[in-house]
């Protein structure tokens, strides 16, 4: 099974930051956002992996690559910590350039050539959850038990109108969907179950896109009316998410997720606890 990291985006809310450096590199205390969804990937036993990035994202590759100089000279230095720091990942990474942005189908459109007859795992950095096991796993367990399309979820009380809104009945463990509901007015939110960037995907999703995009002809083009169709035909269910979510879309919600994730880090949450229990507004 394949996994498939989205990662085109402009990145416009993090912007000047984001102008030079890709969103997907911003730090979680001691991981960048990529690196937490690449761990989630290995864990799960995913070893082949999809980046779909864009033209100003070429320093992901850069970060993704074998780092000679450096090897060189932890090396000499007996440096084995920042050896191990530096040391690239046991996966196969292809990288999938989108030469326009034109949405998140067309993105996944591009897969067309390297996904078969196997499903495949989509993950959006924006939402990182901490839990053992890991998003991948718990959708790749599910689909062991259930084949077939997966999307997760998770309970919103607050926000509703600015996610994508399941409708449908909890049957067991995971939710049969009958739609989505893309940011719905609170009155009018079929459910409390909102989508996470997290799929698991079966190779029909891709013969949907691909007729959707035959007949689309301006904007972006969004990967909701495939789901929808696939809903329709009983094929679609929703995973309610085991774990703690970290939504890193915004930098408010970035900033809190930091903090958060701080606080669950064994290290980083001494740094915290020392932080509040002293009055630091006095020494500034």
């Amino acid at each position: 099974m394949k996994g498939v990291i989205v990662a085109a985006g402009y990145g416009s809310r993090f912007l000047p930051l984001t102008k030079t450096l890709p969103k997907e590199l911003l730090p979680l205390y001691d991981k960048t956002l990529l690196d937490m969804i690449l761990d989630e990937f290995e864990e799960a036993g995913i070893r082949d992996i999809i980046i779909i990035t864009s033209r100003r994202k070429k320093v992901l590759e850069d970060y993704l690559d074998r780092e000679i100089e450096l090897e060189t000279v932890f090396t000499r230095e007996k440096k084995t910590k920042h050896l191990d720091a530096i040391k690239p990942r046991d996966v196969n990474i292809t990288f999938i350039r989108q030469q326009e942005m034109k949405g998140t189908g067309h993105a996944l459109l591009l897969l067309k050539p390297w996904i078969k007859d196997e499903p495949f795992v989509v993950a959006y950095p924006d939402d990182i959850v901490l839990h053992t096991p890991g998003l991948s796993s718990q959708l790749l367990t599910m689909y062991a038990k259930h084949p077939s399309n997966y999307l997760v979820v998770r309970e919103e009380h607050e926000n509703i109108s600015r996610y994508g809104v399941v409708a449908g009945k909890l049957e067991g463990e995971t939710v049969s969907v009958s739609r989505i509901v893309e940011k719905p007015a609170p009155q009018d939110a079929p459910s409390n179950w909102v989508s996470i960037g997290r799929y698991l995907f079966e190779p029909e999703l891709l013969s949907l896109l691909e007729e959707g995009w035959r007949h689309h002809t301006t904007g972006e083009f969004y990967h909701i009316d495939a789901i929808n169709t696939l809903a329709s035909r009983g094929k679609m269910r929703a995973l309610p998410m085991q774990g703690m979510m970290l939504d890193t879309g915004e930098p408010e919600s970035y900033l809190y997720s930091l903090l958060l994730y701080c606080q669950h880090h064994p290290k980083a949450s001494q740094v915290v606890k020392r932080f509040f229990e002293k009055d630091y507004q006095k020494e500034i």
